[in-house]
């Protein structure tokens, strides 16, 4: 199993990179209130040891000041840096890492949202230290100039998004005035050089704007509270004029998806929270039969459809609700999207008499999975209610965001009516778009152009036209439970899944819920086949096989899907794994269908060509992001015989036809190895009878040979190695620097161990890196479990505008040198309070069946059946010395360390590289042909360095072809 399952810290939710997504820190009031438990019927309370708290504030970016773009989202930032009573910058976060805690922040368009976690023991204490920062926050001007470089340097990694790209460009279509057109990322631009030129104060004007909003009565709590409306600077009015509305737009989509044309319709509604938005979006966005994606796929003309309001800030709030139809088209799609415009307004103009016949059923499906809902996480469920306090009165703070209101189908008639064409902004991204897109939006660089919609297509559109018969409403949903028993007990009850069938052709572990005791239950299979990675021409046949496996399930599964049952089909390293989970009632009836699909599998010609063409968009996109790039490098680097994503970019652009993808398919069904994990609401009989009539279907042989789940890892020399490769983006300045340590053949008692250590060092990682040399904004150490092979590594993304990665990695060895020092000075006291941080959180029981399978079917697919993986960690963890730990880490430190960098260095000034392209905006003439921001991505361009301590890489296969393979290795005992 390669570490890109398998590579992961088993503390992993608390990890600092996955809490980082604004400043990466929460707050909460002088309140010490701690949450009830939600009195709603079968919600349990998660046993643990965690504590949690949220708070919301009704003021976001649309309250940002004119002149200061994005303050309301630096404000977040700089609360977190001390306060009177507790001064250290990173003190707070210094706290919640030493006693086993998280946590983060978030700043949307009208809302600002704090939340923490951490042991029950502390929270008094971690209370009191967070409502310093409301009470008396430092922001110390020194702090402000550095942390701005932190907000910009989220600014820069959010740069390349499409989503955000798209959602500036329809705020720059907004009316002068209104806060929709409101930049609210905030950068070094509009925060430091700017105000400075203007001579604006932002160390006042920041405790003005914290003084001003930052008050308890703007405030929500996750307890028992109320908070008063918080009047706007900007009276509500509709964000674009009608004729900006029937607009469209050309966008060159020049980042993420580079190759792949989406069209999208947006709708701006003058009201919030309305519920005939949900009926509108249920319906739009079905994929069954007599679908509007049906209809277009059958066309090939378009891969996804999604319709409704995200809910963000942006698309929702106090002065308009925005309702987008997003269509992923094909080559084909797009080259006809006016047809496809058609075919949607006959939907729309059809739908009218359909919410009638619906209603029931959603309201059926939606109660069936509120009454049985699952626990989420402490941290989750009180972010949710502090929010909801916000937007709903008090009896519906638990369901007003779950539940249905009343029908009323003059409402949702209402809410339809403005559904057409001429009242829609048709937004048009394509690569093919380049050179005809002569303007530039602000802040993004996005290159679009504005036309008018041609009259043909107007008058069509808001014409009359026949309907389609095609087009029809979906027949009556089979895969709605009805039955929420729970299931008898028919063997003896386990702690841990036991395996039931054990042959030649496979093994089906299995576990009865005692637990959770919810009429639910989790599936999964794994299919393994010696043919998968034999070369790169057969990974690439394997992705298309599962694509188009999904794509021939999308109409019929997608009952399934609304009754909430989850499937999902993923190409694994070395097999096919599929996952189920949902009321356990029809889970049977869906892996039935599952399996047919899979036993019978064929390929449409005109399909295979459709997802031919979209493989070869989506490695491209791989290609183009520097940290999946970085990732690629590092393991093709340390595992043998694995194919790079180069590779199979360059098999799918030479060309794969639809007859080899059957020879594949028909030798991957021939001869498998299949490993299931049943668990839930099911007794071993009903499961035994179930999954051998499903999987009997398949009529597989046995593996002629042991097919390993594992990639063999090559031993890195005793010295330090440098790999440099440059970006794809020619557009992009983020770079990427990782300084990876390989420890080797370890235990399950070093895994724990190297645990502590990471744990130890996140937030002096955090502190030195990005608080005060402000690399970047993601900064952050990790555990790395390679293939069974251990080690660590310290990861910064950084723009090359900013720094070089030279630079940057010298500051990580700076760090890393004053964190032994650290290590070496801890005093016992705080060794075993972090130590004991850590055993809690592996004590913390899971808050639902999900967390409990996930643990147990990553044993079952790399095959170390460990189960009771955590209880020998504790056990460990209690022996360990201060001792132990400090010449651990300093065995991995000294002149015989195994040491591998890798650096994807992105554009910028600092890497010598000229300023960036126009990126093909501008009309395209003799003058001014059009111009690509990306780099050829067949192959890599390896880079010089100015080091002469570490050896460069430029050739992978040489490098490691000389080197010894580790043998496989898994962590049992």
């Amino acid at each position: 199993m390669s570490d890109y399952l398998n590579e992961m810290s088993w503390f992993e939710h608390g990890d600092a990179r996955n809490m980082h997504q604004s400043r990466t820190r929460d707050l909460l009031p002088v309140f010490t209130f701690l949450l009830p438990p939600p009195p709603v019927e079968n919600m349990r309370v998660c046993v643990c040891f965690q504590a949690a708290a949220a708070l919301c504030i009704s003021v976001g970016s649309f309250s940002d000041p004119d002149d200061l773009p994005g303050l309301a989202h630096f404000l977040e930032h700089m609360v977190f840096m001390g306060s009177e009573k507790y001064p250290a910058e990173n003190g707070f976060d210094a706290f919640l890492k030493k006693h086993g805690g998280s946590d983060n922040a978030s700043t949307d368009c009208e809302r600002t949202i704090f939340q923490f976690d951490v042991q029950r023991k502390y929270f008094r204490e971690a209370l009191d230290r967070w409502a310093q920062f409301f009470i008396c926050p430092l922001m110390i001007e020194d702090a402000i100039d550095r942390e701005v470089e932190a907000v910009d340097s989220e600014y820069q990694l959010a740069r390349p998004s499409d989503s955000h790209r798209k959602e500036m460009l329809f705020g720059s279509l907004a009316k002068p005035g209104h806060p929709m057109g409101k930049f609210c990322w905030g950068n070094a631009q509009t925060l430091k050089h700017e105000p400075r030129e203007k001579q604006i104060n932002t160390y006042q004007r920041l405790r003005d704007f914290w003084k001003r909003y930052y008050s308890a009565h703007y405030m929500t709590l996750a307890v028992q509270s109320k908070g008063n409306k918080l009047s706007r600077d900007a009276e509500a009015q509709p964000p674009l004029t009608q004729d900006r509305c029937s607009r469209q737009l050309r966008n060159m989509l020049q980042c993420n998806v580079m190759g792949i044309a989406h069209l999208q319709f947006r709708f701006v509604f003058f009201f919030v929270r309305v519920k005939p938005l949900h009926y509108i979006s249920w319906l739009i966005g079905h994929e069954g039969t007599g679908s509007i994606l049906s209809l277009l796929r059958k066309k090939c003309w378009a891969l996804a459809l999604f319709g409704g309001n995200s809910e963000t800030g942006f698309d929702q709030n106090t002065t308009y609700s925005i309702f987008s139809i997003s269509i992923t088209l094909t080559n084909q799609g797009y080259q006809n999207f006016y047809q496809v415009n058609m075919h949607m307004s006959v939907f729309v103009r059809q739908s009218s008499s359909f919410f009638s016949r619906i209603y029931d059923e959603i309201q059926k499906i939606e109660a069936n999975e509120f009454h049985y809902q699952e626990q989420t996480d402490p941290i989750e469920f009180v972010e949710n209610i502090c929010e909801n306090m916000q937007l709903f009165p008090k009896e519906d703070f638990l369901t007003g965001d779950q539940l249905m209101f009343e029908f009323d189908p003059q409402v949702i008639s209402a809410a339809l009516s403005p559904l057409t064409p001429d009242r829609a902004n048709l937004l048009l991204l394509s690569p093919e778009n380049e050179g005809r897109c002569p303007l530039r939006e602000k802040w993004f660089g996005t290159c679009y152009s504005e036309e008018d919609i041609p009259e043909e297509w107007s008058q069509r559109w808001t014409g009359d036209f026949e309907l389609n018969s095609e087009l029809h409403l979906p027949a009556e949903n089979r895969f709605i439970a009805t039955d929420f028993a729970l299931k008898e007990s028919d063997c003896p009850d386990s702690e841990f899944p036991i395996r039931t069938v054990n042959n030649e052709r496979g093994c089906l572990w299995y576990k009865k819920d005692t637990k959770f005791k919810i009429p639910k239950a989790d599936i999964r299979f794994n299919l393994i086949s010696p043919i998968i990675q034999k070369s790169p021409e057969n990974l690439v046949l394997f992705d298309l096989f599962v694509n188009i496996l999904a794509h021939n399930l999308a109409e019929p599964a997608y009952e399934a899907d609304v009754a909430q049952l989850e499937y999902k089909l993923v190409a694994g390293e070395h097999g096919l794994v599929i996952r189920l989970k949902g009321f356990n009632h029809k889970l049977p009836l869906l892996l039935k269908l599952i399996v047919d699909h899979l036993a019978d599998f064929s390929a449409d010609p005109g399909v295979f060509n459709m997802f031919s063409e979209q493989l070869k968009k989506t490695y491209f996109n791989i290609l183009i992001k520097p940290e999946r790039l970085g990732k690629d490098v590092r393991l093709q680097i340390l595992e043998h015989s694995r194919w790079s994503v180069i590779q199979k970019y360059q098999a799918v652009t030479k060309g794969l036809t639809v007859d080899d993808l059957e020879a594949f398919a028909t030798g991957l069904k021939a001869e498998l190895y299949v490993e299931g994990l049943v668990q839930g609401n099911f007794t071993s009989t009903v499961r035994r009878r179930n999954t051998n009539r499903k999987t009997l279907k398949l009529q597989f042989q046995p593996l002629s040979a042991e097919v390993p789940v594992l990639f063999r890892v090559v031993e890195l020399p005793h010295k330090h190695h440098l790999c440099k490769v440059k970006s794809l983006n020619k557009g992009d300045a983020n770079s990427e620097v990782t300084v990876y340590y390989q420890s080797g053949l370890k235990n399950l008692r070093e895994h724990a161990l190297m645990e502590l250590m990471v744990m130890h060092m996140e937030e002096p990682c955090f502190d030195f890196l990005r608080t005060k040399e402000t690399l970047g904004y993601q900064v952050y150490p990790t555990c790395r479990n390679t293939s069974g092979v251990l080690g660590f590594s310290v990861t910064v993304e950084t723009q090359a505008t900013k720094f070089s990665t030279e630079f940057v990695e010298a500051k990580i060895e700076e760090f890393l040198a004053s964190f032994g020092e650290r290590l070496s000075g801890l005093s016992e006291d705080a060794f075993r309070t972090q130590v004991t941080a850590l055993i809690k959180l592996k004590e913390c029981e899971d808050a639902h069946l999900g967390e409990e399978v996930d643990r147990n079917w990553f044993e079952v697919v790399t095959q170390q059946y460990v189960f009771k993986r955590l209880n020998k960690e504790i056990e460990a963890l209690k022996l360990f010395s201060q001792a132990e730990l400090v010449s651990w880490f300093l065995e991995h430190r000294n002149t015989n360390s195994r040491k591998l960098s890798v650096h994807v260095v992105g554009f910028g000034v600092e890497e010598n590289d000229p300023p960036e392209p126009s990126a093909g905006c501008g009309p395209e003439s003799p003058d001014n042909p059009p111009s690509s921001s990306y780099g050829e991505v067949s192959e890599l361009t390896f880079l010089p360095s100015a080091s002469q301590d570490a050896t460069l890489i430029t050739d992978i296969r040489a490098f490691t072809s000389s080197l010894p393979l580790h043998p496989y290795h898994k962590i049992l005992s």
